[in-house]
């Protein structure tokens, strides 16, 4: 199935065919009405780029570099929780890619794979993020043990004071660790493949809270208590790289650059967090011109095409990760899904390129963009 994809919405389609309702819904759903993550998508769907002529674009680079480090591809794999919910090994799978594509993967605290097993699969490529949950002690722990094993970059996810409701997982009756309840039997079995490959390889479970003092990091414990003064901590006890995730708000992006933090990322956490977010392309040439030129900044958020990412890096983004179209993907078709997806993505960003009349992905500004109908938040 992995040549059928030909775009996001045919990964997602396929997906939605072969996984139980409830976890194509895990996967898709997101806060409230879901408005802010159609908005997300809307509003980078909108924008529209101006071509430029007689420009010889034969030879184009799609490589970026962030942190003195270069990248094969101008995006990553963002953090997403129980990854192996989609399909089994999903997590072994994305490590896989990352060192295939050249990209990174940023394992999330969520996850289910361990912060070791990742390390070990995906090496250098590996990235780590960070929910600080019921202790600074617990989050703190979680970082060393990163460290430990050879992360260099750490990504502090800052949006979820307190977990956004999402309708399509309360309807469904979504637990979080997950449970077969008796009242979805129906929808498994009308999905045998992925039930009986899941329950083959173990129902997944969290892999990074298994903490000293059998400690339980809890998905839905309040994560209201971080402050800047833990921002503080943290960048003091953190030797490498320091991203800051889900910023909208340039005050805040300034205030984070000048606590020391290697970069922000721009994100409303795709929308299943707080359904009145602004979206994130909208705030992003904002925080851009906030920050500065030479400031790193990271984007997230509604990208679905090769061209999305190009929207993105042309309103100031130095770098995309993107999450959704590779868990719709492995949905689809398991690896052979992502492979199709992330070769889907180079491949429009090649055409794009090449349309633009921009050899070089690295001089894409704002310029590309017709009207520029975001500089209106400034």
């Amino acid at each position: 199935m992995g040549n059928k994809i030909f775009s996001t919405s045919d990964a997602r389609k396929y997906a939605r065919r072969r996984l139980p309702r409830i976890i194509f819904d895990f996967i898709d759903g997101s806060a409230g009405e879901e408005r802010a993550c159609a908005f997300n998508v809307e509003q980078i769907e909108s924008l529209r780029m101006l071509p430029r002529v007689l420009v010889n674009v034969e030879n184009r680079n799609h490589r970026k570099a962030l942190f003195d480090q270069s990248w094969d591809l101008p995006f990553g794999i963002a953090p997403m929780g129980m990854c192996n919910l989609t399909w089994p090994d999903a997590d072994a799978m994305l490590a896989r890619a990352a060192r295939q594509y050249g990209i990174p993967l940023v394992l999330s605290t969520m996850a289910s794979s361990s912060i070791e097993t990742t390390a070990e699969r995906a090496g250098e490529h590996a990235w780590f993020q960070l929910y600080v949950g019921q202790s600074e002690e617990v989050a703190f722990h979680l970082a060393e043990r990163a460290e430990t094993v050879g992360y260099t970059h750490l990504i502090l996810t800052v949006d979820v004071p307190g977990i956004g409701a999402r309708p399509r997982e309360q309807r469904n009756g979504f637990q979080s660790p997950f449970r077969i309840r008796p009242e979805q039997f129906f929808d498994f079995a009308l999905h045998p493949r992925w039930s009986l490959t899941t329950l083959k390889k173990g129902v997944p479970r969290f892999a990074n809270v298994n903490l000293p003092g059998g400690v339980q990091f809890k998905r839905n414990e309040a994560r209201g208590r971080m402050d800047w003064d833990f921002l503080g901590r943290l960048r003091e006890r953190w030797p490498g790289q320091l991203i800051v995730k889900g910023v909208l708000d340039s005050e805040a992006a300034v205030r984070i650059r000048d606590a020391g933090v290697d970069a922000v990322c721009v994100s409303n956490h795709g929308g299943r967090q707080f359904d009145s977010a602004p979206s994130a392309i909208q705030m992003l040439p904002q925080i851009r011109a906030a920050v500065g030129a030479d400031y790193p900044l990271l984007f997230d958020s509604g990208i679905r095409s090769g061209e999305g990412v190009i929207k993105a890096l042309a309103l100031g983004a130095d770098f995309v990760l993107i999450g959704r179209p590779f868990l719709y993907a492995m949905g689809a078709d398991g690896y052979a899904g992502l492979q199709a997806m992330i070769e889907l993505l180079r491949n429009q960003i090649d055409i794009g390129l090449a349309q633009l009349g921009c050899p070089d992905i690295n001089d894409l500004d704002d310029g590309y963009i017709v009207g520029n109908p975001m500089q209106e938040v400034q």
